[in-house]
């Protein structure tokens, strides 16, 4: 009697073993698909990562890059960006306070011909998190505020290249990545 009961137990773990396998594979599959659909997405509209200060009285956005596959990151000025009507991408927040994501897109689809549909919001905690502390003053001091015709700015750098350099000096942490977006310092939003 025991030797059926081990053959029934053993049969019926089989089974379930193969359930499992089964259901595995399917997961697999479907996490496949949705990566190549993500991958296609971005080669037709790149995301836009944007840099936003949070601790102003009404955030800003400082620094913006598109990210298109295969070419990688793209750095945009946000006072360089801006909508029919000459608002920029600093302003965001502003311009549509209910939709500033939004307003995000319009002008990156009327200045530079191509509309993101997501949009990845990064704020100081975070990049600082990721990069590492000092990363900010870092970037002020690379920063040679080009455009702006400012005599007291110590760096020689374009705003892009300050950013570029202090990302690479900094200490790269790609586990903070998912532990500050668990804390809201970094925001998804589909526009």
């Amino acid at each position: 009697m025991s030797l059926m009961i081990k053959k029934v137990k053993y049969l019926y773990l089989n089974v379930l073993i193969e359930k499992i396998m089964k259901t595995g594979k399917m997961i697999l599959g479907v996490i496949a698909v949705i990566i190549i659909a993500l991958l296609l997405f971005i080669m037709v509209s790149p995301i836009l990562v944007i840099a936003e200060d949070t601790t102003e009285g009404t955030p800003g956005v400082d620094m913006a890059a598109a990210f298109k596959l295969p070419s990688g990151f793209e750095w945009i000025y946000p006072g360089s960006s801006y909508n029919e009507n000459g608002e920029t991408l600093h302003n965001i927040h502003m311009i549509d306070p209910d939709n500033p994501y939004g307003a995000a897109r319009d002008i990156i689809s009327y200045t530079y011909g191509y509309t993101p549909h997501i949009i990845v919001s990064v704020n100081e905690q975070a990049a600082e998190a990721i990069f590492g502390v000092g990363l900010v003053d870092n970037i002020r001091a690379n920063d040679a505020y080009n455009g702006y015709n400012n005599p007291y700015a110590t760096g020689t750098m374009s705003r892009g290249d300050a950013v570029g350099t202090a990302m690479t000096e900094g200490t790269f942490n790609p586990l903070e990545i998912p532990l500050q977006a668990l804390m809201g310092n970094i925001k998804v939003f589909f526009v």
